[in-house]
C-alpha cells in the first residue's frame, strides 16, 4: 500500500490513507467496517456498514457505552420501543443521533435494516455536529434536526455509491467538512476526558479538578457543557463499559472477579449498577447477547 505525501514547511509528513474495510458474516446479516480518515482519528472510532434481514421483528437492548453514535439508515426505519413490555414504538427513526447515554434504551425492527453506523466520541459529537453536547445527551434526535438538508443530501448520495469503500470515501470528505467548522472542546475538559476513559472511570472527579485547578462544582459545569453528562456519570457508564467487555470476552470471568476488577464494592454493587444502566443483570444482557449474533458481533448495538 502506498501512502500519500504532504509537504510541510520544513519537513514531509507521510500520511497513509485508510486501510481496506473488513467484512464480517452472519446466518442473517453482514458487516463492512473500516476507521475513518486519519484526520477524522481523534473525533470518529469506526465505519460500519450493516445489513440485517430476519424472519421476523428483532428487539435489542441498547446499553450506554461512553461513546454518540450516528445510524446513517438506508433502508426501513428503526423502532425506539417502551422499556418494559410489548407496547407500540415511542418513536421511529431512520437516520438519526444517540447522544451520550446513562440510561439503556430498547430498539426494534419488522426484519430488515440497512445502513451506516458511525461511532463518535463523546468530545467529537458536538464538533462535528454542531450542536451543544448537553443537547444530544440520553436522548435520539433525527440527523435531519441537527445537519438539515445536508442529511438528506448525504443520505442519497450514501444510498448512489457504488459500494462500501465508496461509501466510507465520501464519509471522510463529508465529516472532514463538518469538523472544520465545529468549536473545539476545552483542553483541560479534552484531558479529563483522557484520564476518566483510561482508568475506566475509576479516577476520582475531586483529583481531576484539582488537578485542573478549577473548583469541583465550576469543573462539572464545564465538562457537562462540552461532554453532556457530568464527569460522575461518566465514570459511572465507563466502569459500566468496562464490567462488560471483561464479562464478555474474558476468558469464564466470574461477576464477582469482574466486579473487584473494576471497582465495584462487591458482586451484589456490580449487579445494582447492571439494573441501574441496563435494566437487567449482568446474566440477562450476557444472554441477550449470546442469543442476538449481530450484537455479539458488534457490542455497541446492545
Amino acid at each position: 500500500m502506498t501512502g500519500a505525501w504532504r509537504a510541510g514547511a520544513r519537513h514531509a509528513v507521510r500520511v497513509m490513507p485508510p486501510p481496506e474495510p473488513a467484512v464480517e458474516r452472519g446466518p442473517s446479516w453482514s458487516m463492512v467496517s473500516r476507521r475513518p480518515h486519519p484526520g477524522l482519528a481523534a473525533h470518529v472510532g469506526s465505519y460500519v456498514g450493516y445489513t440485517e434481514r430476519t424472519d421476523g421483528p428483532v428487539r435489542r437492548r441498547e446499553v450506554p457505552h461512553g461513546g454518540v453514535t450516528l445510524i446513517l439508515g438506508l433502508g426501513e426505519p428503526m423502532d425506539f420501543l417502551p422499556s418494559a413490555g410489548d407496547g407500540p414504538p415511542i418513536g421511529r427513526m431512520v437516520s438519526f443521533v444517540a447522544g451520550l447515554h446513562d440510561v439503556h434504551t430498547n430498539t426494534g425492527h419488522a426484519g430488515g435494516q440497512e445502513g451506516v453506523e458511525v461511532d463518535l466520541t463523546a468530545l467529537g459529537a458536538s464538533r462535528l455536529l454542531g450542536v451543544p453536547a448537553p443537547a444530544l445527551a440520553n436522548t435520539v434526535v433525527p440527523l435531519d434536526a441537527i445537519r438539515g438538508r445536508a442529511a438528506g443530501e448525504l443520505i442519497e448520495r450514501l444510498a448512489c455509491a457504488p459500494d462500501w469503500s465508496a461509501r466510507f470515501r465520501l464519509l471522510d470528505a463529508v465529516l472532514l467538512r463538518w469538523i472544520a467548522d465545529g468549536p473545539e472542546p476545552d483542553p483541560a475538559i479534552r484531558w479529563a476526558w483522557a484520564q476518566l476513559d483510561r482508568s475506566h472511570g475509576r479516577v476520582q472527579v475531586g483529583l481531576l479538578a484539582e488537578e485542573i485547578g478549577w473548583s469541583r462544582r465550576h469543573f462539572a459545569a464545564r465538562f457537562r457543557a462540552d461532554v453532556g453528562l457530568p464527569p460522575k456519570a461518566v465514570g459511572r457508564v465507563l466502569r459500566f463499559r468496562r464490567a462488560v467487555e471483561l464479562l464478555t470476552t474474558g476468558p469464564s470471568a466470574s461477576i464477582s472477579s469482574v466486579a473487584a476488577a473494576c471497582g465495584y464494592a462487591d458482586h451484589s454493587h456490580l449487579v445494582r449498577e447492571f439494573r441501574s444502566l441496563a435494566g437487567c443483570t449482568p446474566s440477562e444482557l450476557l444472554a441477550d447477547r449470546r442469543g442476538d449474533g449481530l450484537a455479539e458481533a458488534f457490542p455497541s448495538s446492545g
